[in-house]
């Protein structure tokens, strides 16, 4: 049996793209794998304390090798708290939808308190090595205009610090194979936003059998 994580960044809900077609992701996979355990972080329902600078004080004295006070620890045990489903997960699923070229700032912050050392990843003299035990992810993306076609207002290449944020980061913290579905032009009118939901749950049935 194995445990499934899936991290919901959009704060839309219903009205979702990411969420409809990780929904049917979730339906599919639990039809194929129905011991697993799926468990849901909604990053909108979290609570995410700032990254203060009594953090930072406890960052940094974790990496100087300095005691941590009374306070520093308890804002240390926080962090650990919030990583704890990402480490527990064998499998990850990610409901992003992109905001102003790049991630929910809720999710960034997320990202943020838990991407640190010991936690997420280690580094010594031969660099860093991520911690994560789940080696697959796969990542919904919703984007309101296209983003994909070098035709396009808006190429990838210059404007989309969504995907490739996202996958420099799973890297980082260990994630070795990275799958995604892409739902674009939300915008473009509510028949081309149905057609691009449509084909990307098709797409997110399929891939869901072999996850």
């Amino acid at each position: 049996m194995a445990t499934l994580l899936y991290v919901e960044a959009s704060p839309r809900k219903d009205r979702s793209a990411s969420i409809e077609v990780s929904r049917a992701f979730l339906e599919a996979y639990r039809a194929a794998n129905p011991h697993d355990e799926i468990e849901t972080l909604d990053i909108w329902a979290s609570d995410l304390p700032s990254f203060n600078g009594e953090a930072l004080a406890a960052k940094y004295a974790g990496l100087n090798g300095t005691p941590l006070t009374t306070e520093q620890k308890t804002v240390w045990d926080d962090i650990r708290r919030l990583a704890a489903p990402f480490l527990a997960a064998d499998k990850l699923l990610f409901a992003v939808p992109l905001w102003n070229f790049g991630i929910p700032y809720r999710f960034k912050q997320l990202i943020d308190l838990i991407s640190q050392k010991d936690i997420l990843f280690s580094a010594d003299r031969n660099g860093y090595q991520g911690l994560l035990k789940a080696r697959k992810a796969m990542v919904v993306y919703a984007r309101g205009l296209d983003y994909l076609s070098t035709a396009s207002a808006t190429p990838a290449a210059t404007y989309d610090f969504q995907k490739p944020y996202m996958e420099m980061w799973l890297r980082f913290i260990g994630v070795t194979e990275i799958s995604d579905i892409i739902v674009e032009k939300t915008l473009f009118g509510p028949a081309l936003d149905v057609e691009s939901r449509t084909k990307a749950k098709q797409r997110a049935t399929a891939l869901a059998r072999q996850f």
